[in-house]
C-alpha cells in the first residue's frame, strides 16, 4: 500500500511540476503578455492533462488544420492514393478525378495514373460532373491568387495546378510544363512572375528568376484546361464530357499515401491538404466537396473531441477555422494510435532536422515532432515532445493576435518547450 501511495505521489508531483512550470513561464513572459495564448500538454496515452493554459479557448489554427486533414486521410485511405476512377463503355473510356494531386506533380513520386492513361488506346473522355467545390476555400485571400501557396482546388489536378519557373545561367529560365512557354509576356514593371488575375498570361521582367531559384505560380484552372494539359502531355486528344457516372466505376491507384502526407506536413503544402479532403470525400462516396467531407469526418471520426471544431478548409488558409488546444491534443492522441511512432516522426517536421522546424530546436537530437501553423499575427505549434527521461508528451501551443514579429513568438515557444524537454 505504501509503495502504491509513493508512486501516486510521484505522478501527482510530476503533473503539478509540469503545470507549475508552464504557468510560471507564460505568466512571466514579456513576449506573450499582450496576446492570446493557449497551451495543453498531456501524456501520449492519457486523456488527463498534465498542464494547461486557456486550453478550452478557441484559436485560429492556421496550418495546424492540416492535422485534421491528415487524420481524415488516415481514416479513409489505405497505403495507396486512389488516383483515378474510370468506366469502360464500349470503345470509350470515361475518367473522373478523385482529388488526387499527384498526376505530373513536380514534387511527388511518379503517378501510376500517367502510365494507365498512356497505355489506353480508347477514346478518352473526362467528366468533372461530381466536382462541387469553388476554386478557393472560404475565407481565403483572393488577392493571393499569384502566390505559390494558393493553388486552385480541382477534381483532377495536373502538374500541381502550378507553373514552375526556374532560373538558369545568362538570364535564361525554364518553364515547366513547357505548355506555358507561349503564355509569357515581357513586362519591365513586373516584380518576378505576375499572372493576370483572370487568365493565364504571365508577365515577367528581364531577369525572370535568379539562377538556381524557382518560382511557382498558380494556374487559373478550368475543366477545358485540364483536358488541354492532359492532351498535350499524352500526345492524344482527351475530350470533355459532363455526365454523371452512376454505375460502379473502377479505380487506379497512383502513389503511396505516406508520400503525400509527408510532403503536406514537411513543407506545409496547402494544395496537398485541400486535395486530401477531396480524396476523403471520394473514398466515402461523396461528391468532391470539402464542406461535405468535413461534416462527414466530424460525424464519423471526430465526434469524441473535447470541443467541436469550427473546420472550414483542408489547409488552414481560412481564418474561419477555430480549434482549442485541448482538442488538438486529443486529435494528436488519435493520430498516434493510427500511425507507428517511428513512421509518424518521419512524416512530421523534426526539430533541428527537417521541414518547417529545421531551424528550430537545434540543440541535440530531435525531441520535437510537430506541425507549425502561421498566418499574420498567428503562430501555433502542435505535436509530440520527447523529454530527456524518454517520456512522450503531446502538446498544442497556440498564439493569436500578437503584434510583435512572429520570430519573437516562435523563439519564446521554442524556449518554453525546450525547458519542458529538459526538466521533465
Amino acid at each position: 500500500m505504501r509503495t502504491l501511495l509513493f508512486f501516486i505521489s510521484i505522478l501527482t508531483l510530476s503533473s503539478c511540476s509540469v503545470s507549475h512550470y508552464l504557468r510560471r513561464e507564460i505568466k512571466n513572459s514579456p513576449v506573450l503578455s499582450q496576446q492570446h495564448t493557449g497551451v495543453a500538454v498531456s501524456n501520449i496515452n492519457d486523456p488527463k492533462k498534465l498542464a494547461s493554459w486557456q486550453d478550452d479557448k478557441y484559436f485560429i489554427p492556421a496550418s495546424n488544420t492540416k492535422l485534421f486533414s491528415f487524420y481524415a486521410g488516415l481514416s479513409a485511405l489505405g497505403d495507396s492514393i486512389p488516383g483515378l476512377e474510370y468506366l469502360e463503355w464500349g470503345e470509350l473510356l470515361i475518367i473522373r478525378g478523385t482529388g488526387d494531386p499527384s498526376l505530373l506533380h513536380p514534387d511527388l513520386p511518379h503517378s501510376k495514373v500517367l502510365d494507365f492513361l498512356k497505355s489506353r488506346k480508347d477514346q478518352i473522355f473526362y467528366t468533372p460532373y461530381h466536382f462541387e467545390n469553388k476554386r478557393f476555400g472560404p475565407g481565403w485571400a483572393w488577392s493571393d491568387y499569384n502566390d505559390y501557396y494558393q493553388a486552385e482546388v480541382t477534381a483532377l489536378p495536373v502538374y500541381g495546378n502550378i507553373v514552375r519557373f526556374t532560373g538558369g545561367p545568362s538570364q535564361q529560365y525554364s518553364v515547366h510544363p513547357r505548355f506555358w512557354q507561349k503564355a509569357m509576356v515581357f513586362d519591365s514593371t513586373a516584380s518576378g512572375i505576375e499572372r493576370e488575375e483572370s487568365q493565364n498570361v504571365f508577365h515577367h521582367p528581364k531577369l525572370v528568376v535568379p539562377q538556381g531559384l524557382s518560382q511557382d505560380v498558380p494556374v487559373r484552372m478550368s475543366d477545358l484546361l485540364t483536358v488541354q494539359l492532359l492532351s498535350d502531355t499524352l500526345k492524344k486528344e482527351i475530350k470533355l464530357i459532363n455526365i454523371p457516372l452512376e454505375i460502379e466505376v473502377q479505380k487506379v491507384n497512383s502513389i503511396p499515401s505516406d508520400s503525400l502526407y509527408t510532403r503536406m506536413m514537411q513543407v506545409s503544402d496547402n494544395m496537398m491538404a485541400e486535395q486530401l479532403m477531396l480524396l476523403y470525400a471520394s473514398a466515402n462516396g461523396l461528391p468532391l466537396n470539402t464542406e461535405k467531407a468535413i461534416a462527414h469526418a466530424i460525424e464519423h471520426h471526430l465526434a469524441d473531441l473535447p470541443d467541436k471544431p469550427v473546420w472550414k478548409d483542408g489547409s488552414g488558409l481560412s481564418r474561419y477555422n477555430l480549434f482549442t488546444p485541448r482538442t488538438l491534443v486529443a486529435l494528436l492522441q488519435k493520430i498516434y494510435q493510427k500511425v507507428p511512432q517511428e513512421k509518424l516522426f518521419t512524416i512530421l517536421p523534426a526539430g533541428g532536422k527537417s521541414g518547417t522546424l529545421k531551424n528550430l530546436f537545434k540543440e541535440g537530437p530531435p525531441f520535437i515532432f510537430a506541425k507549425t501553423g502561421s498566418l499574420s499575427n498567428v503562430y501555433n505549434l502542435s505535436g509530440y515532445l520527447v523529454t530527456k527521461k524518454g517520456k512522450v508528451l503531446v502538446f498544442s501551443f497556440m498564439n493569436n493576435n500578437f503584434t510583435r514579429p512572429t520570430s519573437d513568438v516562435r523563439k519564446e515557444v521554442e524556449r518554453i518547450l525546450t525547458g519542458l524537454h529538459e526538466k521533465f
